[in-house]
Formats: structure tokens, sequence, C-alpha cells
């Protein structure tokens, strides 16, 4: 062929031409490049020149790369083929991860996400499945990690009835539909159209796609179980579609660009606006972010409430961060509050205030997605031990409390080097198996079945066992075995044989008679959990299972109460973070129908929440300090809701700084008026020395509650007498019980013991009890006693009860209704086998003992003797007031000192004490 030439004026015509319709010659050159593509394409292979030509033309990632990432998408799948063996060829060098990917492509090879090696990750908490974009710290660009994922939706069929999307329906012996679908996306994203705008090279679109659905897929793409979801239906059976990979690549690419910018997703608030009526979101969970989400995008003022003082519920406390980053929960927080939410940390519902307080309070709607929360134990013997605690707990310690920090006071039992034994078979068991794993344990996993049985992700159980953490299969604590100080040492296990399949499809396991002991220094139970009763048992009227979850009317997310909505682990039991967020959203679309509110009607409701809103933001900050004696405070604090809602007996959960420790704490006093409460702390541990150097002015991080059950004060008949035992600083633990029975009318004695004079406190006169003594004249009698006998009786207050209790027996009519003994341990057990020997009824509060203070953690068990039986009970569900002689003490006490080396060691590193 005769090579033509262009004459001068030709080419100045062209480029004449060229300037003036430049997209008209660009079209023209993508045109004939595309039919020399297809023609090339027809061939059965493909050289490695146009191979590594096309590829360049792919990663220029102009719009002649997007048009032929949209041709190669639509091409026949044999051509597809011919494409891939041509990459897997030419280009493996350059890309390892294409060596051998055409081998039976596109059913059983891909090209996986990014994972670290196991004996890198192993001994931190980085993320472990680095995704599609873990590529980028291997050195390659964003362009082809984006064509990798390209390269992954390739594969897809686009199935016609999306089964990805909508799962296989389950049908009777009639073929009529029965239950959820099983399998498909329990939050509707639209998987198929997605895929398709992947395939065609806008990214963009896919991800605003999934995100009118999902605004949190970057969380869920990282938690949600695909393998039993979206992909658990894929037709690429052996090797599906990496959708949760995808779901979670398109957020976090767009994180990455959009990098500096501030997005704006609101133009006016929905607060100030005042247009549609107000919503309480209770939790901050995968359900009530979505919903809280959804709501706020539609224009309506929310407000979510969370128990913890960090946001995002089993998010951030149960998963770590090597499976779930912090900052991904963070991004969909800022997004709410882009919108408008608003947020109230540190308030239990059901405690802080009850769903009629809210609906009070303006809010005329409420969705409660408060989880499960409760730990599931194996009530065997031995559990009592020290260094048995829960998976909840564990993982409290270590995600939400940073316990393996050092510069963080929240103590852990000791794992480097020790054997642990988790037990459990489930994602949670997971998470705690490879949390200890990192803090250099000897893990092993101990499960009743096979590892083919267990419900944890297949992921996250290939991680652990890469990572070194062993197996025990067909195993089952029967009961563990301790050490003369009461610590854990060995446990007792059933060998067990699989049976007949159960209702889950599972084969059931069945002891064999065999048994076989481990040695073990921390066993952490990952049984899964219980619905947590405190909203249950705040509201008579909520109508729940007989498993104890919210029951919810049919095809509704909405409750037996009107206006009240549920979702997530409350309604379901322990399930997925991805069904949860299902729930949230389906609530989000309930409560927007069926507002009949007048313009005016609105702006009152919206202007009451904002004000209880506020009301829940206060800062807690110390407005009065008192020295009463040596090392001992008397603090008064803004917290208007706890002032409000507080009642004899209960308790608080203090944060003093962001890396203190969760600490319980009595309430003394409260006034609902000023909005204030007030606590006397005594400077025993590094927690308590910090909280003592804090002044006026100065803010706690976190105040909770008022948590526990409040006394149980009755009228006692006959003029009774009800005695109570304060020790040191449980005397600000008695003092409002006392006046609420003082109230009533019954006689009271109180009976306050110091170790000396120097510690005495509202002793005074013009003090607390002087006060009190002149309001009941004719009711209260105070006797003092001292250790040491510097002040008044020489002695513990065992010694005057022992005489008014001889009186009370020699006495033909009892006038001792009951003795209520709040102190020292030693002191409540001294008190509690006294009155024991003269039968007489004995109380004892154990809040001291506990740490969350809402039963999730599990971690403050009291043995409890009921019918002959040993029983757990937990203080703050429980309690924190029990029958003080159904305590087991000797197995009680111990629990007191579980973390006495950590602590010591604390008061070290603050200088509190010499080494």
């Amino acid at each position: 062929m005769m090579e033509t030439k262009l004459s001068q004026p030709q080419r100045e015509l062209l480029m004449q031409s060229i300037e003036q319709d430049p997209q008209r010659f660009q079209q023209m050159i993508i045109a004939d490049s595309q039919r020399a593509i297809q023609q090339m394409f027809k061939q059965p292979s493909l050289t490695a020149p146009f191979t590594q030509t096309l590829w360049k033309l792919l990663l220029a990632n102009n719009a002649f790369s997007t048009t032929l990432q949209r041709y190669l998408w639509h091409i026949p799948l044999k051509q597809k083929r011919v494409f891939i063996r041509a990459i897997d060829q030419h280009l493996s060098d350059r890309y390892p991860m294409f060596k051998g990917l055409s081998e039976d492509w596109p059913n059983k090879n891909n090209i996986p996400p990014y994972v670290r090696p196991a004996s890198e990750r192993r001994t931190d908490f980085d993320l472990v499945n680095q995704g599609y974009l873990g590529y980028m710290g291997l050195g390659y660009s964003m362009r082809e990690v984006e064509l990798f994922v390209w390269l992954e939706v390739l594969r897809d069929k686009q199935c016609k009835d999306s089964p990805c999307e909508l799962g296989t329906p389950h049908c009777n012996k009639q073929g009529e539909v029965t239950g959820e679908n099983e399998g498909g996306c329990p939050v509707k994203i639209h998987i198929p159209q997605a895929l398709n705008l992947v395939g065609e090279g806008k990214l963009k679109a896919a991800f605003e796609l999934i995100c009118d659905a999902n605004p949190l897929p970057n969380v869920t793409g990282r938690v949600c179980p695909q393998e039993l979801q979206c992909q658990g239906q894929c037709t690429l059976k052996e090797k599906p579609i990496e959708i949760g990979q995808i779901e979670w690549f398109l957020p976090q690419r767009q994180r990455l660009l959009d990098e500096g910018k501030v997005e704006q997703l609101v133009k006016c608030n929905p607060w100030a606006i005042a247009t549609k009526p107000p919503v309480a979101i209770v939790g901050s969970g995968p359900s009530g972010l979505i919903n809280a989400y959804l709501l706020a995008k539609a224009g309506y003022p929310v407000t979510v409430f969370e128990a913890f003082h960090a946001l995002g519920g089993v998010l951030r406390y149960g998963i770590p961060e090597f499976r779930l980053p912090n900052q991904l929960i963070d991004d969909v927080v800022a997004k709410i509050k882009a919108l408008g939410g608003r947020f109230v940390v540190n308030y239990v519902v059901g405690k802080t205030a009850t769903l009629a307080d809210l609906k009070a309070a303006g809010f005329t709607r409420i969705f409660v997605g408060t989880g499960a929360g409760l730990p599931r134990f194996m009530n065997i013997p031995g559990e009592h031990l020290l260094n048995i605690m829960s998976a909840n707990e564990f993982l409290t310690r270590v995600n939400l409390m940073h316990a393996n920090q050092a510069d963080y006071e929240t103590p852990l039992p000791e794992v480097q080097g020790k054997k642990i034994m988790i037990i459990g078979g489930g994602n949670t068991a997971m998470d705690a198996a490879r949390t200890a794993c990192r803090l250099g344990g000897d893990v092993t996993i101990v499960y009743r079945r096979t590892q083919q049985e267990m419900p944890a992700r297949v992921e996250e159980l290939h991680h652990a066992l890469e990572e070194g953490i062993k197996l025990k299969e067909l195993r089952s604590p029967i009961e563990f075995i301790g050490d003369k100080n009461h610590r854990l040492t060995s446990c007792k296990l059933d060998l067990m044989a699989l049976g007949e399949p159960d209702q889950s499809g599972r084969r059931r396991p069945k002891a064999t008679g065999e048994t076989e002991m481990f040695s073990v220094d921390l066993a952490i139970m990952a049984l899964g959990n219980n619905p947590n009763p405190i909203v249950k048992d705040a509201e008579k009227d909520l109508q729940t299972t007989q498993w104890g979850t919210v029951q919810l009317n049919q095809d509704s997310q909405q409750t037996s109460l009107t206006g009240i909505y549920s979702g997530g682990d409350a309604t379901r039991g322990g399930s997925t973070a991805i069904k949860a967020a299902g729930d949230g959203q389906a609530a989000a679309k309930e409560i927007m129908q069926g507002f009949t509110l007048s313009p005016e009607q609105i702006r009152t409701l919206v202007s009451k929440a904002s004000h209880y809103t506020d009301l829940g933001q206060t800062d807690t900050e110390i407005i009065n300090r008192i020295d009463l004696a040596n090392d001992i405070v008397e603090l008064t604090i803004k917290a208007p809701l706890i002032a409000k809602a507080a009642k004899a007996g209960q308790f608080i959960r203090v944060l003093a700084d962001e890396k203190g420790e969760l600490v319980p704490m009595t309430l003394a006093d409260w006034d609902s008026k000023a909005g204030t409460i007030t606590l006397v702390v005594q400077g025993l541990g590094s927690s308590s020395k910090l909280i003592n150097q804090m002044k006026v002015g100065d803010c706690f991080t976190a105040i909770a509650g008022p948590l526990g059950n409040p006394s149980k004060v009755t009228q006692q008949p006959n003029n009774q007498r009800v005695i109570f035992t304060a020790g040191g600083v449980g005397l600000p633990a008695v003092y409002p019980i006392m006046r609420a029975n003082l109230d009533l009318g019954n006689q009271v004695t109180l009976i306050t013991g110091f170790r000396n004079l120097d510690l005495c406190f509202w002793t005074e006169q013009g003090g607390r009890l002087a006060q009190l003594s002149q309001q009941y004249p004719e009711q209260l009698e105070i006797i003092y006693t001292s250790n040491d006998g510097s002040f008044v009786i020489k002695g513990f207050v065992t010694t005057p009860l022992e005489d008014m209790l001889i009186a009370n027996q020699a006495n033909t009519i009892n006038t001792i209704a009951e003795v209520i003994t709040i102190g020292p341990p030693l002191m409540m057990r001294a008190v509690s086998d006294l009155t024991l020997g003269y039968e007489v009824n004995c109380v004892a509060s154990l809040n001291s003992i506990m740490v969350d203070g809402t039963g999730m953690c599990g971690a403050c068990m009291v043995p409890i003797m009921e019918n002959g039986k040993l029983v757990r009970k937990h203080a703050c569900i429980d309690g924190p007031e029990m029958d003080s002689h159904c305590i087991d003490w000797d197995k009680f006490l111990p629990r007191f000192n579980q973390f006495k080396p950590q602590e010591h060691q604390s008061q070290i590193e603050h200088h509190f004490i010499n080494e």
C-alpha cells in the first residue's frame, strides 16, 4: 500500500477542523480504534504487543479507556475469555495476580482482595483484609486497582432473576413462599445494576447507587457475612463475585479521591426549619445509624441516644479494628451530623429515661436499636473463678477502652505468653481469639462441634488458623479448676460426638462419656447473647417474645407500643450487622408515614425535643468541691437528666478522662431542680485518685446513669427498725436509702464506721447527718465506730450491731425488719454472717464490682445459692442490692482483687506509690 502524505495546506486545514470540532475527530479516532479492536477479538488469541497496548489504553483513565471498558464488558463470554487468557499470558510478569487467572475463568479463578501475610499481621491491630485498595501498598496505582476490580466484575453473569440482591424464596410443598428469602441483600442494594455500572467503568455512579440504598457500605461491606447473603446466592458457586469487597472498595475509593474536601450534605438544618416532627433513635449500632441517616436525609430532626461514651454500638466495642477500622464508623457519624443529626451519649434508655419520657420530650416516634448485649455463660462448676470472662467484656476492654495500650487505665488480664481458651465457634469467638493472639497469647478455640459446623465466617476462621490459633473440635467444658488464690488453672472437657441434625441443620453434639484436662490461664466465653432486659423491664406494656426479644407487629417494624419501632438484635436475638441495618432501613420507611400534625404542632415538638437534646448534651462539669477528709472529696456535678431520674440505691458509671477506666460510683445525693448529682470519692486506686485531683470547672469525659435497680423501700409494720451498717465511703451510698426510709416513716438506725478520726466525714455539727437527725429526731438513731477507738466506739460496725441483734432475739416481738450493709466487701461479709446467725434479713449492695453497669459485659457476676443450686446473677441487672445470705462469699470476695497486680503497677506509673 502506497503511503499518502498530506500537503502543508491539507495539514493546516485538518488542524483547523480539529480545533473547530475536536469531539468529532476524537469520536472518529475512537470508532476506528474500536473497529480495529473488534477485529483483533475475532482471533482465537491476542498477541503480546496488542495486549500490552490495550492495557495501556485502559490505564489511561480517559474517555477512550471508559469506552474500552464498556466494550469489553458487553462482548460475549467467549471473547472475554480470550482477553483474560491474554493478560494471563502477556501481563503476569508485571501483575503476578494475573498468573493462572484464565484457568477455568470465570468459575474458579479471580483476583482476590489483598490480605496481609499472617506472620506480619498477627502482632498488630492493622486491617487484615485490606481489600483491593490494599494493592496500592504494594506499589500499584489507583487506576490499576480500579482495573483489578473491573476484572472481578467482568466475571459477572448479570443474572435476570438477581439472586444476589433478592435471594432465593423459601417455598412449601405447594410452592407458596414462606418466610424471609434465603440470602440476598438485607438492605436492598441493587447489586446487578451496581456491578453493571462498574463493568462500564462508571465507578462514581455505582457508588452513588449503593449509597442510595445503604449509607453504610464501607461498614457493612467489611462485616456482612456475604457468603450467606449476596455471594451465597451467586451462580458462580465455586468462586462467587467479591460483592462485599466491591461494596467496600467503592466508598473507600471515593473517600481517597475526596480527601480534604468538606462534604455539605444539608442546606437547611431540619432542627432549624422544623417542618417535620422529631424522631429519637435508641442505640448507635448498625440499625440505629442507618435509621438515623435515612430519616435525617429525608429532613427529620433526629437525636441518637447511645449508652456508651463512644458511638457505634457493637460495631465499635465488639469488632476489632483489624476487621473494622473505627474511622469507618466515624465517617458514618459525620455524615449523620452533616445532615443535622444530633447525638447524646451516656444515655441508658430504661434508666436515664423511659420511652414514655422521650415521647413526653417531643419525640413522637422512637426507634429502639439496643442490640442483645447480655452475654451467655455455661453455669458449670468453677465458672466463678478469676480469669473467666465473656467475650463482650474482653473485647470491650480492648476495642472501646484500649486496655492493650499502656497509657490507658483500663486493666486487662495477663495475656502475653498465657494459655488462652476461647469457648464458641461464631464470629465473636474469632474476634476474641484473634485479639488474644495479637496480645501475645497462646490461643486455642474449643468448640463442641467440628470445624465444618462452625457458624463463624469462613474467612475469619481461615485467618485465625493462618495466624497460629489452634482449634480443639468436639470439646465442651464441664468444669473449671482453680488454685488456692481462686485463679483458673485448668478445664475439664467433655469429648463430644455428632448426632442427628438440630433445627439449625447442624448435627447436634452429644457427650461420649470421655473427658480430658486442658491447662488454661484465661477462658473467654463467646457463646452469644441474650436480650438485655433493661428496656423491657422499664416498659411493662412492651410485648416481648418467649426469648425476651422485642415483639413486632406482623409485617412491620412497629412494636406493641404505638409510635415505637425496633430492629436488629433487640428483635432478632443474636444476628448480623447487615440484617440489623436492613431492619433500621425498613423502620425508617415506616416512621416517615402517616404523620397528621399541623405545622404549629411540629414546631412545638421540635422545640421540646431540641431542648431535651441540649440537656442530654450538657457537659458533666464539677461546680463544687469539698475536701471532706484525707483523700476523700465531695463533688457536685452537672447532670440534669441523671438528677431527674435518680432513685435511692442507684449508681452511675464514671469515666474521668478519655484514657481513664469506667468506674461505678453510688449516688450520694442529687438535686433534680438544680440538675446536679453528688459523689463522694475516696482516693484508693489510680482512677479514684485521679478523680480526686479534679477541680471546679473540670468536666468528666462521661457519666452514665442512673444504673441498677432502686432500693426496695417499704413501710415497715409495728415500728420495726431498719438498720444500716456503713463502712467508710459506704456512708454516702447508705445516705439516700436511709433518707428514703425516713421519708416513708420508718424507724432507722445508722451504724457508721471509720478507720480513724482523720477519715470521718459528714459527722460534724451542722453536717449532713446532723441535719438529717434534726429533720427526723424521733426516727433516726446514729451510732459511730472507729477501728482504733479515736472516734466514739472502738471496734467495727458489727460490735453495736451484735448488741442490737441479741436484744432483738431476747424480745418476743422482733424489732429489726432488716439490715442493709454497704461498704468494704469484708465488712459486708461479716455483717452478713452475723445476721445469718440471728435469722435477721440482710441486704448487701454490690455496686463496686461493676464495670459497664448495663449487663453488657457480664463482669459483675455474683454466685448465688438458689434452692440448693449455685446460679449466676449480675449485680447491675439483678442488683446492686442482693440478699446477702444467698451470696457465696467465699467465691465472690476474690473478684474484688481480680486486677490487683495491674492496679498496683498503675499506681507506680502514676507515682502514687513507690516501687
